[in-house]
């Protein structure tokens, strides 16, 4: 980092470091003004020091995203579609797999939690809908000029971040209970 370079490529740079160490290590990242590819599992860091996160999925597929909560939650989404394909799969000409499931499902949840769990990965389909519509929107040139603007869409998809964080929470509740 002491000479010129274009490019850093930096494999977890923050293992065996003690924290003042990874103190100034981020601040010469953060002032660095070339191109950066970071390998690492320090959340924190990733957070604070990157524009773009790359995240793969284990399947020779990528995507980009402002931060690893994004990335996250794109992770999740594909696990759940990847446990929807399975279940397709794997459901009898018959259809006797969904009765199973009905019989279970009415054996360990309510009436109510059955009918919430039957519409909740539509309601995070449309939930992440409306983040990806956010986002875009802060994208905009007009919003990254207006600093009011700018701010009221970063909450805005602070909360859209939320509600998809806690969908996916009560999705993991209830598949508890049919467990």
């Amino acid at each position: 980092m002491l000479q010129p370079a274009d490019v850093l490529l930096l494999d977890e740079p923050t293992n065996d470091l003690d924290i003042p160490t990874l103190e100034v290590l981020e601040e010469s990242l953060l002032e660095y003004r070339g191109a950066l590819v970071l390998v690492t599992h320090d959340r924190y860091m990733l957070d604070r020091v990157s524009t773009v996160v790359l995240g793969l999925d284990g399947l020779g597929g990528a995507e980009r995203f402002a931060d690893y909560s994004q990335w996250e939650a794109w992770q999740r989404s594909q696990l759940a579609a990847g446990k929807s394909n399975r279940t397709v799969e794997t459901q009898s000409p018959s259809g006797s797999a969904n009765a199973a499931k009905e019989s279970l499902t009415k054996k360990k949840l309510s009436y109510k939690e059955t009918r919430e769990l039957e519409t909740i990965e539509q309601r995070i389909a449309d939930a992440e809908r409306e983040l990806q519509t956010k986002h875009d929107i802060l994208l905009e040139v007009g919003a990254m000029s207006d600093g009011a603007r700018l701010h009221a869409v970063s909450l805005e998809m602070e909360a859209a971040q939320k509600t998809i964080d806690q969908l996916y929470a009560r999705w993991a509740e209830l598949e508890q209970k049919l467990s």
